[in-house]
């Protein structure tokens, strides 16, 4: 349980069936269980807030290299958390993606430590407590499925680590596939600047989350903010004849490329994510410009 919150690509929820089935013969076993099981996520989860508690969105970035969801996880997180506040983190571990990414978008976002702890608490109580419940329901087909596994012997081992191995494989084909998509043409922050400064009015758009927005308070000169979610607002008042860049700050750029997509889908062809997002325009040392900033209790 623990591994699997730090990023790592092991699947927990067959370990609590099965300690759930044994829980059945030794209910004291599955006190013990669950006890640890909650250790283990809060822990996991601690660590992941108090990064993104002091380095922001930077983590991020490092938790898409290290595990297996899509980088588009941070930017749903962030939606979800907008429309419905702390309660995502009592969810967040039933919906795949959004367990590891949760808790340090949480902390990025300036979440208030008792809020995490009570939330997350109870996110972390409800699904281990369901992966016990599920492995007393269903106590004689994950014995029958151990005793299969102790009649092939030394075999059982080869098995799981090929199953472990095909979930592992799979799951890093469904994130190449994902990358894959992001494979559209980018503009560099020196040709951006280059454009920016010789006149050519390029229409530049922010799209990250509104609450991203407010945290950072940092902008590119003469930005429009754009929300995903209410894009046809934006393409009423964008112009077809000039040139269209698309910045974020998610990993890859990966709701840049999203909305940049979606405008080439409306008729609007001229439009380049940012390479780098924000975060390449501002160690480019260029100019930014501020706006107020509001954090969370």
């Amino acid at each position: 349980m623990l591994l699997e919150q730090l990023g790592a690509p092991i699947p927990a929820l067959p370990v609590l069936l099965f300690a759930g089935a044994r829980a059945l013969d030794d209910p004291m076993y599955g006190i013990y269980a669950l006890a640890v099981a909650i250790l283990a996520c809060l822990a996991g989860d601690l660590a992941w807030f108090w990064a993104g508690r002091r380095y922001g969105y930077r983590v991020l970035k490092l938790l898409c290299r290290v595990s297996l969801s899509p980088d588009s996880c941070v930017r749903q997180t962030e939606s979800v958390f907008e429309r419905r506040g702390v309660a995502t983190l009592v969810v967040a571990k039933f919906v795949p993606g959004l367990a590891t990414v949760a808790p340090p978008v949480a902390g990025a976002l300036g979440l208030g430590m008792t809020s995490f702890l009570v939330y997350n608490g109870a996110g972390a109580v409800l699904y281990c407590g369901m992966g016990l419940v599920l492995g007393v329901l269903f106590h004689g087909q994950i014995d029958w499925l151990l005793d299969r596994l102790a009649d092939i012997g030394g075999n059982a081992a080869i098995l799981l680590a090929v199953l472990l191995a095909l979930y592992v494989a799979y799951r890093w084909w469904d994130r190449w596939r994902f990358l894959k998509t992001l494979r559209t043409g980018r503009i560099s922050v020196d040709e951006l600047y280059r454009m920016m400064s010789e006149g050519e009015e390029p229409v530049v758009l922010d799209v990250r989350s509104r609450t991203h927005r407010e945290l950072d308070g940092r902008t590119i000169p003469g930005a429009r903010p754009v929300d995903i979610d209410d894009l046809e607002r934006a393409l009423a008042v964008i112009p077809h004849d000039r040139e269209v860049v698309v910045y974020c700050a998610c990993p890859n750029e990966a709701s840049a490329v999203k909305v940049a997509m979606l405008l080439r889908e409306r008729g609007i062809h001229r439009v380049r994510p940012l390479a780098g997002g924000i975060d390449a325009w501002i160690l480019a040392g260029l100019r930014i410009e501020y706006a107020e900033v509001t954090r969370k209790a």
